[in-house]
């Protein structure tokens, strides 16, 4: 099987996008293309922090808004009854988990909150074994950019729902000197140890 290339499963449901009272349009038009890149289908819940003829949100989501599945939900209490047989997954600074540690499902909604204020308390702390963070290592930076965090969510848990057919690639890799001085070797993808 050397050479040949591994098949992804496709993905059987595809998770999906929840900014809660995005308040700034060019984030929102950067997660909306993302969106678009990926064919992940995205919710927006009001109140918008702008209009969605915006001339910001629009540049920034380029030409790509007609192919985004956009959904407005008129206010958070409406968006949780309309999605509640759906497992939201909630990204905060405030979670213990980190991304790459949790377990991401086929049909999750990734929910994100306003930039400068992040989701409520009282919606963290109802769901707690839910709640995902990205860890940053410097103590003098608040948060990360909204459409930056979407996009590590969304890749990781793309990542995790679209695993490899193939047990293992067969290609060989080229591994570093196991020392200084030693000849370099090869390894098959997937094996633990080198011989």
């Amino acid at each position: 099987m050397t050479g040949e290339s591994v098949q992804r499963v496709a993905m059987t449901s595809s998770v999906e996008v929840a900014l809660v009272e995005p308040e700034i349009p060019p984030n929102t038009g950067n997660v909306a293309r993302t969106c678009a890149a990926t064919r992940t289908p995205l919710h927006l819940v009001e109140p918008l922090g702008f209009r969605l003829t915006d001339r910001h949100l629009k540049r920034a989501g380029l030409d790509y808004w007609p192919h985004v599945q956009v959904r407005v939900h008129p206010d958070l209490d409406t968006f949780l009854r309309a999605v509640e047989h759906r497992r939201l997954v909630f990204f905060s600074k405030k979670g213990a988990c980190p991304y790459y540690d949790f377990d991401f499902l086929p049909g999750d909604i990734l929910v994100f909150g306003p930039e400068t204020r992040g989701l409520p308390e009282e919606l963290l702390e109802s769901a707690w074994d839910r709640v995902v963070s990205i860890p940053m290592d410097c103590e003098h930076v608040r948060s990360l950019n909204l459409a930056t965090t979407v996009g590590v969510g969304l890749f990781e848990a793309r990542r995790q729902l679209s695993r490899p057919t193939v047990a293992a690639r067969t290609t060989s890799l080229p591994v570093g000197p196991l020392q200084d001085g030693a000849p370099w070797t090869t390894r098959m993808c997937g094996e633990s140890r080198i011989p």
